[in-house]
């Protein structure tokens, strides 16, 4: 393998928000609820990347919330970034704060660990902000530890901006426009030029069905194959793609 793999998770899944609505989690006392999850996914894939090479993916989580909107949770996936590497799982920490001002409006502030388990080497965390205001969501994702192709850690800075919204028949649309962006260079085209940054984007349609969540997503970047190659050593992985999803929350 010619370079290392930066594997992350946003984590939040469908939301670390989603604590808020205490009626959807389990009530461990007057102040203390706990939500947990498990998806089934057609591939697994984070900020437009796969991250199981394009295979299906499971993963839970669990999130305990306090009602002052603190929170700590977990979440785990299954991961193959190839060439042979040891690890074959994911797993992420993160704690922070949840601020509901009205319905509409709120804000997450909070810190994610991912870990790798048997290849330390993929391991970062990320300070996070999220702000939500009447479906439309903004985000940013700042890391001072990630590992690059070189060897050598790096500052990086994840942002997206979206909307949510219920269309009819209960179908809900989630949209999502992000940049990832490294302190240097690493991507790198046939002609020899680089940059240190690209765009991706999905279109997610979701219907709740048997007590089942049902998701069908549209997942693209704007890397090209030989940039995608010169960094996650796969032309493959960056490639728009259709996702199927099940989720079940308790």
């Amino acid at each position: 393998m010619n370079s290392k793999h930066l594997a992350v998770s946003i984590a939040l899944m469908a939301g670390l928000s989603a604590i808020a609505p205490k009626s959807q989690a389990l009530a461990l006392s007057d102040d203390i609820f706990l939500k947990l999850d498990v998806t089934a996914a057609s591939d697994y894939r984070t900020r437009g990347i796969s991250q199981t090479q394009n295979d299906p993916a499971l993963q839970a989580g669990a999130v305990l919330a306090h009602s002052s909107g603190l929170y700590v949770g977990a979440w785990t996936s299954n991961v193959d970034f190839g060439f042979g590497t040891a690890t074959r799982q994911e797993v992420d920490y993160f704690g922070g704060w949840y601020w509901q001002a009205t319905d509409a409006v709120s804000l997450d502030l909070g810190y994610i660990k991912y870990a790798y388990p048997k290849t330390s080497g993929f391991n970062q965390s990320e300070t996070y902000a999220v702000l939500s205001a009447y479906g439309f969501k903004a985000a940013a994702f700042y890391s001072s530890d990630a590992p690059t192709v070189f060897g050598e850690d790096q500052d990086t800075l994840y942002s997206w901006v979206g909307y949510e919204t219920q269309l009819p028949l209960e179908v809900g649309l989630e949209l999502r426009y992000g940049r990832m962006d490294f302190k240097d260079p690493m991507y790198w085209s046939t002609s020899g030029s680089s940059r240190d940054a690209y765009h991706e984007w999905e279109a997610k349609f979701t219907h709740d069905f048997v007590g089942l969540t049902w998701g069908l997503s549209y997942i693209d970047t704007d890397l090209s194959q030989a940039e995608c190659a010169s960094f996650y050593g796969f032309d493959d992985v960056c490639t728009a793609t259709v996702v199927a999803s099940v989720r079940k929350e308790f």
